[in-house]
């Protein structure tokens, strides 16, 4: 069965839910608006520009998770989904689901923002399966830290190498959707990369290989 893999964030997204996430927690006073914002716009310019440690940006975003108990965050993930997320999902994000839906395909989110902020987008967009920076907790609280390979660049292709390992799978006749370069390494793995929305160097990219380019927008 083809894997149909999208990107999330500016992608099925007209937005990105980690840089939302954050401005959240700033607007609600959960986090120091001082301290916090310089720093989340920073991180978010540097993953524009293909230059994000993302070791040092998962700790800095995942930090308040340590903070709070789970109950509290989920009340708070709950609103920031009503609030922030179902209003900027793209426009035709929806009719692309269903069309791969139709044709059997088996549909993934793989997204390097972490799984806290991205599990309930997957529920909500009707997507069964999620590959995404994992949280670490103990003693049934997040530790502000994250386990395994981080879901971004190189870490979405190894870690989607894994998965497929684990369930008998391939990328035979897969499609991925991403908006951004920073995908160029799964993207070239699949039978059928698409750019959506794409960034100029993705633009480039996809414009000199032949790929499509669509818009969700």
């Amino acid at each position: 069965m083809p894997l149909a893999l999208f990107d999330l964030d500016n992608t099925l997204l007209a937005g990105d839910s980690d840089y939302l996430w954050g401005q959240f927690l700033v607007d609600n006073g959960i986090v120091d608006a001082s301290e916090y914002e310089e720093k989340n716009r920073q991180f978010f310019e540097d993953y524009e520009q293909g230059r994000l440690d993302i070791g040092r940006y998962l700790r800095f975003a995942l930090a308040p998770l340590g903070r709070f108990e789970p109950r509290q965050l989920e009340q708070w993930r709950q609103r920031f989904l009503d609030e922030k997320i179902r209003p900027i999902v793209a426009p035709g994000a929806e009719e692309l689901l269903q069309r791969h839906r139709e044709a059997g395909d088996q549909l993934m989110i793989i997204s390097a923002t972490n799984a806290f902020v991205t599990r309930p987008i997957a529920e909500l967009l009707g997507v069964p399966h999620l590959l995404a920076t994992e949280p670490a907790v103990e003693n049934g609280r997040y530790t502000g830290d994250y386990i395994g390979t981080p879901t971004f660049r190189e870490g979405k292709v190894k870690a989607l190498r894994e998965w497929l390992s684990q369930h008998g799978l391939t990328l035979e006749d897969s499609h991925f959707y991403s908006d951004s370069h920073n995908d160029l390494p799964l993207l070239e793995q699949v039978e059928h990369p698409v750019a959506v929305d794409p960034d100029p160097v993705l633009r480039e990219r996809a414009e000199a290989a032949g790929w499509p380019v669509i818009s969700l927008r």
